[in-house]
């Protein structure tokens, strides 16, 4: 027709007005979502800063009752420990039904699998039954945050996957207060009230064989020179050669 204007399809004017209104919507939430990350990001960095200075508060604390031991001329005796890493040392094979299980339970599946363990009682019966497959000891901060930043994975819908991003940490841990690595660390290290979760969220080490190799692990306990059993504060000295 000459001289009118040909409209278009009503059809089409809707779908123009969907995709301009999705297009809003998505826009909207970009923002929202890049805010969110924004204030999230606050939050992480003031926590990691809450924690630094709680761990140089206990190290200072530490040093000086050492101090004062010394000059009354008496010993300082730590407190118990509470956390246990422990590598297992043996594979598969010739090793009895109840160590068996223990090991599956400690989540040892494989030679130089390594996990965190909370020291109990119970725990503590269990790592003397599985003595000569195992060494274990008190990690220190550094080896935990070695290990998690390192080594760390998370179990996510029985996937094992890299802790890439705190994103993962906060969907897996979010309800738990733990939101970030910093948080994993902290939780892992004081043995925190979440302990469980975030110990079972994390999927065991898997730790590179030790320099020289696991030597005397068939025979010898770490005390006589072998590999296996209680190395204290000396489990450290090993995560760094198997990390």
């Amino acid at each position: 027709m000459t001289g009118s204007q040909v409209q278009a399809p009503e059809t089409l004017i809707k779908a123009r007005k969907n995709a301009l209104k999705q297009a809003a919507d998505k826009a909207t939430a970009v923002a929202a979502y890049k805010k969110s990350r924004r204030l999230k990001r606050k939050v992480i960095f003031k926590r990691a800063e809450k924690y630094v200075k709680e761990y140089r508060d206990k190290e200072k604390a530490l040093v000086q009752q050492r101090r004062n031991a010394k000059k009354s001329a008496g010993f300082y005796v730590s407190d118990e420990a509470k956390l246990a890493f422990v590598v297992r040392t043996k594979g598969i094979n010739n090793i009895p039904p109840k160590p068996r299980k223990i090991l599956q339970l400690l989540r040892l599946l494989q030679i130089n699998n390594g996990t965190f363990v909370r020291l109990t009682k119970a725990t503590k019966q269990m790592l003397q039954i599985v003595t000569p497959y195992v060494t274990f000891g008190e990690p220190n901060l550094k080896s935990v945050r070695e290990l998690i930043y390192k080594r760390g994975y998370g179990k996510v819908r029985g996937q094992r996957i890299a802790l890439s991003d705190n994103i993962i940490i906060e969907k897996a841990l979010g309800r738990y207060g733990i939101i970030c690595i910093e948080d994993l660390v902290h939780e892992i290290s004081t043995v925190g009230p979440n302990f469980k979760q975030a110990n079972a969220f994390l999927w065991p080490f898997k730790l590179n064989t030790p320099t020289g190799g696991w030597t005397g692990k068939k025979a010898n306990h770490f005390i006589e020179g072998g590999s296996f059993g209680d190395r204290e504060d000396k489990i450290n000295n090993l995560i760094r050669q198997m990390n």
